[in-house]
């Protein structure tokens, strides 16, 4: 596990790699945005409030997936991902969330060498 520091080191450089790709500074909500349509293949477009929702889903089924809370089941024919809910996420605030999320999107960017 990491410690808070070096959580908080890998977030940061997380983020800089993201902004010169993006060309402005994501916060979760954006990061999420990004790993659900790197996840879904989907061009990067102007996408419909819904779609934004889904592949938002999609990246928190993604990260979640080491710690059991979703399990994929199968990949559509256009390439969307499909999970089943293994256990439900804890009840947060957006800013417990964020905290919760973190280390999940850290391992994530790690493992597909965003960072």
């Amino acid at each position: 596990m990491l410690s808070e520091d070096e959580m908080k080191q890998r977030w940061l450089k997380l983020k800089a790699t993201l902004t010169e790709q993006l060309g402005k500074q994501p916060d979760l909500e954006a990061i999420l945005l990004f790993i659900g349509i790197r996840e879904s293949g989907l061009p990067p477009k102007q996408f419909t409030e819904t779609e934004i929702y889904n592949l938002k889903q999609i990246a928190v089924s993604t990260i979640l997936v080491p710690a059991r809370y979703y399990e994929l089941i199968w990949v559509d024919d256009f390439g969307w991902p499909n999970f089943k809910q293994l256990r439900r996420e804890p009840i947060m605030t957006g800013s417990e969330r964020e905290k919760f999320l973190q280390p999940y999107v850290i391992v994530y960017a790690e493992k597909h060498r965003l960072i």
